[in-house]
């Protein structure tokens, strides 16, 4: 994509980037219905189905890659992407409705827990990239198994969770909106109600493939302007995946969702290079997973603070986070000198 110059790629990229966010809503609303007539339950329906759906793209570009012995790109692809689709909550904030901040809103420690299963996979990656090459248990590096088996706890803890939190906590002003994907929203018709349960696995699948098709080239046209840029091309990693709809809650969980999920395609991706990936991740990507850990620690501490003032239409944390995104921007710059 390089050879198409930068006004072809800025076209490109921009295309993508409207198919991609045009194929999320189709995403969350067939979720929504698909959810409500399976009964997939919220551990799978609120947090795999978009999260795999919204990897989809990473998959792609990860296979790729460790087919054709790129395992930096596949780690790179996997763990950069971290940060930037957390900072998609500072859109998300921006657009919430009223004078209070999103974290305010939330209303519920939930993302609290979703916030500590991203730190947990993300810190289980670090500690790979810091282990040789030559400890593998058959083409799998211990920590990308590690991966898997905490995001399958994280995801056996949260569903425990939904079925009855052990906590009773008040968050007065909270509007968290819905905590289910089943449940019915108050002011928007239930998505697809008119159409069969096959009809709408074909939205499913069809906006799944659009996400597949337009993420790819999002991502490929980002890297081919940063390249042009001559800045790394793991800062790009951009995903769209929260859709406004004033489930605030559930808003969070798209995004958390999909970044503990995404560190597990480093097992497929060991199983596809045939041997470890992540000790060929390098200094960049585990700076840009160690920025993510700190993104989502600013935005849990938000949920639990609960700041009531905005300011510029933002609340304190996503105003932090925009600085430590931009001072993580700046760190990498200097260690690809």
């Amino acid at each position: 994509m390089p050879s198409f110059g930068g006004p072809g790629l800025i076209l490109v990229f921009l295309v993508a980037a409207a198919a991609t966010w045009i194929a999320g809503v189709y995403l969350s609303r067939a979720t929504d219905a698909l959810d409500d007539r399976l009964q997939l339950g919220d551990a799978l329906g609120g947090v795999v189905l978009l999260a795999v759906a919204g990897s989809l793209p990473e998959l792609a570009i990860t296979v790729s890659a460790a087919l054709q012995g790129s395992l930096d790109i596949a780690a790179g692809n996997l763990i950069g992407g971290i940060a930037t689709q957390t900072l998609v909550l500072v859109l998300c904030d921006r657009a919430v409705r009223g004078d209070r901040p999103l974290t305010f809103l939330v209303g519920s420690l939930t993302p609290v827990v979703e916030a500590l299963l991203v730190v947990a996979v993300s810190g289980v990656m670090l500690l790979g990239t810091m282990l040789p090459a030559s400890d593998a248990i058959g083409p799998f590096s211990p920590a990308s198994l590690g991966i898997l088996v905490v995001w399958v706890a994280g995801i056996a803890i949260l569903g425990r969770l939904r079925q009855g939190e052990p906590w009773t906590v008040t968050m007065p002003g909270s509007a968290s909106g819905r905590r289910r994907r089943r449940d019915r929203h108050p002011k928007v018709t239930k998505p697809y109600a008119g159409r069969s349960t096959i009809a709408i696995a074909g939205i499913f699948g069809a906006a799944s493939l659009v996400t597949l098709v337009a993420g790819v080239a999002l991502e490929r046209s980002g890297n081919g302007l940063a390249d042009l840029a001559g800045i790394n091309g793991v800062v790009f990693g951009a995903t769209f995946l929260a859709v406004r709809l004033g489930d605030h809650q559930l808003a969070v969980a798209d995004i958390f969702g999909g970044n503990a999920f995404q560190l597990c395609l480093f097992v497929l991706a060991d199983l596809i290079a045939g041997r470890p990936v992540l000790p060929e991740a390098g200094p960049s990507n585990a700076w840009l997973g160690a920025l993510g850990i700190v993104m989502t620690v600013v935005v849990a501490g938000g949920v639990i603070v609960r700041a009531q003032r905005r300011r510029a239409g933002l609340g304190i944390d996503s105003i932090v986070n925009i600085g430590v995104y931009t001072l993580g921007i700046v760190g990498l710059l200097s260690l690809a000198r």
